[in-house]
């Protein structure tokens, strides 16, 4: 399967990014996951700006979602509540029906953030009809480089549940 991993993060080092890149990794030979960490190129959303062709930025990303069989999303908090720059990108496909009937489900990389991921989880299950609220795999690995968090997640035990999560998702995908 092709998944589309979204970092809801626009840091250079974010942990949620080092992270997707890890699963990606690990996954390769059982399914193809893009990551995209480019939130904080799509310009403010503004139904002014859907009315003509849509910014680069924002076509390349709905296309990429289009494309996916089901979308993974890893964000950190930031004030408790989801970062702008998600929002931001969830605004963009609301008035599409790219993520209407998309599965969707939710990775973090943190201990914190049970707010922010309330918060998403009732967004999400208000854009998409195929949000699952049980899909949900979670690391701690808040303040960790990405070659720390690459070698945290190819532990066996990491990596399994990895797999599972992965497996789990795909037969979502395909019901």
């Amino acid at each position: 399967m092709e998944f589309l991993a979204i970092s809801g993060s626009a840091r250079t080092l974010s942990t949620n990014t080092a992270m997707l890149h890890s699963v990606s990794d690990i996954v390769r030979r059982e399914h193809t996951i893009s990551v995209f960490d480019r939130i904080g190129d799509l310009p403010v959303f503004s139904p002014d700006l859907e009315t003509g062709p849509l910014p680069e930025p924002v076509r390349t990303f709905i296309d990429q979602i289009r494309r996916s069989d089901g979308l993974i999303i890893s964000s950190p908090e930031y004030v408790r509540t989801i970062p702008g720059g998600l929002k931001n990108a969830i605004d963009w496909l609301v008035s599409g029906d790219e993520i209407i009937n998309k599965p969707i489900a939710l990775m973090h990389g943190s201990h914190r953030g049970d707010d922010m991921l309330e918060q998403l989880r009732v967004v999400l299950s208000t854009v998409s009809t195929r949000f699952s609220s049980e899909l949900f795999l979670r690391f701690e690995l808040m303040k960790k480089t990405p070659a720390a968090i690459d070698e945290q997640l190819a532990l066996s035990e990491n990596r399994q549940e990895i797999v599972d999560f992965l497996r789990r998702f795909a037969a979502f995908c395909r019901q």
